[in-house]
């Protein structure tokens, strides 16, 4: 490892992997799916190729339509071929791979406009796929398309539509609403799906079941237990945390035994109650290969956060951290990109409170830290097999977040388009 002595390991222990027309046995053509999903999306259109697409056609403003003038057609202008950015041949020379891939489609696009744009900076495709009109990641791909809920029986039929019409090589869920369903339509989407098993998908997602994933790993988690099955004796404060919580939802701290009964009687979710972690929190941003090996990891303070997601943070070299994020992900089996969330303790003991199988909510950090998540994932789904670099990423980079938007206008079709004459773009790349 570059930069750092040795990491410890743990021994790893492999984890099990485990519509349309009904009365034909086949599913419905496309274009009926489309119909299905423009009845409910306002502005949903279907394009020439017959998948329901919004191209990434920027209207101008209307002070500048005058000044713009014609046009150019697709025959016309500069034909010069663009050069990749410097930042890909610049991992190319750090040995990860780079093969062409046709496309990347992006699930529950939501507003991951970071995650979409930096795969665009990679060299690939970029697809965003949301039942949203008014997700902004839509609008900062090549393509975008409107699909169904994620729990409607046509959402993984349209889904393998899109990945045969847009030459889809690689699948990738911005948000944990559709792991479940893509962890188990894997084989039937003709593409690379980047989450581990179904198994797997659904223990992390349940925290009393990931809590005993991690005990049976020999993986340290906080004391938890059941509110039918809680001690006679407990140490406050601790926490009513929801079972199937994200975002810092249904986390109540109760600092006696009154609060406590209060909030399990207060709370509307299935929770369980854990004692508080008392050090200092950390997350490891980390990306594995199909086969669970451990590509990089990357660790970051957690300066402040709100609603559950880092808006302030800063790359750190530990190497107890950097060994901890590929032990925990090779023992548990862990494909493509997690985030792992974590405490060290006043003892020096780590424990392991969750663990997102997906790209963390502090994504740029990493990537502008040279981690080349996108660039590994992309080499995975053109069958390549990057070799591991641990330690191979920037410290001391600080990320502070803000708020920005995009404005939309109806375009000529009545699909909203982007109003501004360019999408922003990025102050700094990584």
């Amino acid at each position: 490892m570059a930069g750092g002595a040795e990491l410890p390991r743990l021994a790893p222990a492999r984890v099990a992997r485990g519509a349309g027309d009904r009365e034909q046995g086949r599913d419905p053509p496309l274009d009926e799916l489309q119909g299905r999903v423009e009845a409910e999306v306002p502005g949903a259109r279907e394009d020439d190729d017959g998948v329901g697409v919004c191209g990434r056609r920027v209207r101008p403003r209307p002070d500048e339509q005058e000044r713009t003038g014609h046009e150019p057609g697709p025959d016309e202008g500069d034909h010069h071929q663009e050069e990749p950015p410097e930042h890909v041949t610049e991992s190319l020379r750090a040995g990860v791979p780079s093969l062409p891939v046709s496309g990347v489609l992006f699930t529950c696009a939501g507003q991951r406009v970071d995650i979409v744009t930096a795969f665009k900076r990679a060299g690939a495709r970029t697809v965003a796929a949301d039942v949203n009109p008014l997700a902004p990641a839509l609008y900062h791909a090549d393509e975008h398309v409107f699909v169904p809920r994620v729990d409607d029986p046509d959402y993984v039929p349209v889904l393998r539509e899109l990945v045969e019409a847009h030459e889809i090589a690689l699948v990738v869920p911005l948000t944990d609403l559709d792991h479940a369903v893509l962890a188990r339509a894997r084989d039937d989407l003709g593409a690379l799906v980047l989450l581990p098993a179904p198994e797997l998908v659904d223990a992390l997602a349940d925290k009393w079941l990931a809590h005993g994933l991690f005990e049976r790993h020999g993986i340290g988690s906080p004391p938890t237990w059941l509110p039918e099955a809680l001690p006679g004796e407990l140490a406050f404060p601790v926490l009513v945390k929801a079972r199937h919580g994200f975002g810092s939802r249904g986390i109540y701290r109760c600092h006696d035994r009154r609060e406590l009964e209060f909030f399990l009687g207060y709370t509307t979710y299935d929770s369980m109650v854990q004692a508080c972690c008392r050090g200092e929190e950390f997350s490891i941003d980390v990306f594995c290969d199909l086969d669970a090996r451990c590509l990089n990891a990357v660790p970051r303070t957690m300066i402040e956060s709100k609603g559950g997601e880092s808006i302030k943070g800063m790359t750190i070299r530990d190497t107890v951290l950097v060994g901890l994020g590929r032990d925990v992900s090779e023992t548990l089996r862990l494909v493509g990109p997690a985030n792992i969330q974590c405490f060290r303790e006043p003892d020096g003991s780590l424990w392991i409170t969750d663990i997102n199988p997906r790209f963390g909510g502090a994504f740029p950090l990493p990537t502008a830290a040279g981690s080349r998540y996108p660039e590994l994932a992309l080499a995975l789904a053109a069958g390549e097999r990057p070799e591991p670099r641990l330690g191979d990423f920037q410290e001391g980079l600080v990320m502070t977040r803000f708020f920005s938007e995009l404005v939309l206008a109806p375009g000529s079709h009545g699909a909203l388009e982007p109003y501004a004459e360019e999408l922003p773009e990025p102050i700094a790349d990584p």
